[in-house]
């Protein structure tokens, strides 16, 4: 075809295009043959989880309700894994068509997306030690520290409350938390303490303090897809079918019964968009005092671990009868064995900790251990990263110190040092010297590696942002602040890398 005709015709078919506007949500939903709903299997049981009985299948209420409203809709239900908080955001972008998952019906909420009727009734429960007073209501909460899941309407509760609200990212580790003493309370839907509170000894319930609902999150512009899923969701209670799937998850109870005279939410008029001012400015900086403190510490952790394993996996050369280096030692003695058991040890040291991600570790740390050694957030973030960066600054070391000329040692040995005193005076110096603009980028890669403590519940930089794109109801404004945060820490290091590179170069 010639290129005149077919550059017109493309031209008409999008005029066509954005004549017809974009696509009804129902109708696009009834295309596609699939109703796409986004949720977060960590969430757990009730909600949305692997069935144990069906390696590969889901299980839960909320699977039940999605698999009948597709039904209704004429079509089938697929699942889409997203992080629970950013649930909105997604929605908002088309990764999915709803989102429903334990999603509380919120102001905040309701000034982004549209709900529908609710499905769930729930209350939000006050958990504490068992014998430990104080905390019985949200007014008691003020100053004490009661974890929840961020992003909630619990943890609006606490903010309101004047409580130090404490963001998890999973539903066990707040109880976790709370029995090992590092919280004061934890206030989350009834939903979650029935099934997660029982597993840890020592908890007891204080009292119920609000209501809330659960409903599907539907983007404003899919108006006949909410419709639709009203109607449905009206059909399955008047029929008694949604009672029957609360009922075989343990969920029915005497508040569901006014479901049936709940209706969706009225669009609520347009809010005045938070902006980001100055208090959210210096919140930041907190952030970034955080993560400059914590980064500051796990370095400091790193350097003096690692140089440790460095000289524990370096290999000394042989000293022969006349004096002469000849290669390296043999173990000849019990200092030579317990030399090679060191080196051996440090070795596996440095693998394990290069070979396994340092979320896990930081995981384990915090929580797989928290029943021995329940250590403050701040100090298990210091030590995580510390000990995984200790490897990789060991491997620095280690090549460093196989830089130096092995006649610098065999001199210092012929001026009458001992070995330790050697290494001290003569070869460290050096090594160190060929390290630093490693050490330089270790430092400047740990800085933003510390993002990852915010799942220990440490509020760093990263962290922060996230809440205030929740407050601000945006991500772009946050995430270019903490950009340039980020930046502003690590490119003063990044010069100084370069210059000591330049140096160690003999360059001026």
């Amino acid at each position: 075809m010639p290129r005149a005709p077919l550059a017109a015709l493309l031209a008409l078919t999008a005029i066509a295009g954005c004549a017809r506007g974009p696509e009804d949500g129902l109708a696009r939903v009834r295309r596609a043959g699939v109703l796409r709903w986004g949720g977060d299997l960590q969430g757990g049981e009730p909600f949305a989880y692997e069935d144990p009985a069906r390696p590969g299948h889901l299980a839960g209420f909320e699977v039940e309700i999605a698999d009948a409203l597709a039904r209704a809709l004429g079509v089938r239900a697929e699942f889409v894994q997203n992080d629970w908080s950013t649930l909105v955001p997604s929605l908002e972008r088309g990764t999915f068509d709803v989102a429903m998952n334990g999603l509380e019906v919120t102001p905040a909420r309701a000034a982004r997306v549209a709900f529908t009727r609710p499905y769930y009734l729930f209350s939000e429960r006050l958990v504490v030690r068992a014998g430990a007073g104080g905390a019985r209501d949200l007014a008691s909460l003020r100053g004490l520290r009661a974890g929840t899941l961020a992003s909630s309407q619990a943890w609006e509760l606490l903010r309101a409350a004047g409580a130090v609200a404490v963001p998890y990212e999973g539903v066990d580790e707040p109880f976790t938390d709370l029995a090992s003493g590092r919280t004061d309370a934890v206030l989350m839907d009834d939903v979650i303490v029935d099934r997660y509170a029982p597993r840890h000894g020592g908890l007891r319930v204080a009292a119920d303090v609000a209501e809330g609902r659960y409903a599907i999150a539907v983007r404003p512009a899919d108006a006949s897809l909410a419709r639709a899923l009203d109607d449905a969701l009206g059909a399955m209670i008047a029929r008694g079918e949604l009672r029957a799937i609360l009922a075989r998850s343990g969920l029915d109870n005497a508040r569901q019964e006014r479901l049936a005279a709940a209706v969706a939410p009225p669009a609520p008029p347009a809010p005045v968009r938070a902006r980001l001012d100055a208090h959210q400015v210096a919140l930041f900086l907190r952030g970034a005092a955080v993560t400059i403190a914590i980064s500051t510490g796990a370095m400091a952790l790193a350097i003096a671990l690692g140089l440790a394993l460095a000289l524990a996996r370096h290999t000394l050369p042989r000293v022969d009868a006349s004096g002469t280096a000849s290669g390296p030692p043999r173990p000849t003695s019990p200092a030579d064995s317990g030399r090679a058991l060191a080196g051996a040890l440090a070795t596996i040291y440095v693998e394990v900790f290069r070979g396994t991600p340092v979320l896990l570790q930081l995981f384990v740390i915090y929580y797989g251990l928290a029943s021995v050694l329940p250590l403050p957030p701040w100090l298990a973030a210091i030590l995580g990263l510390g000990l995984n960066y200790a490897a990789y600054e060991a491997e620095i070391y280690r090549a460093g110190l196989a830089a130096v000329p092995r006649g610098q040692l065999e001199a210092a040995w012929a001026l009458g040092m001992s070995t330790p005193v050697a290494l001290r005076r003569v070869v460290l110096p050096q090594a160190l010297r060929i390290a630093l603009p490693g050490m330089t980028n270790d430092f400047i890669a740990l800085l933003k590696d510390s993002s990852l403590v915010s799942v220990i519940t440490v509020v760093e930089l990263t962290k922060r942002m996230t809440i205030a794109a929740v407050d601000l109801r945006g991500w772009l404004a946050p995430g270019l602040l903490c950009a340039a945060l980020y930046f502003a820490m690590s490119y003063p290091l990044s010069r100084l890398a370069r210059r000591l590179e330049r140096r160690l170069d003999g360059q001026s």
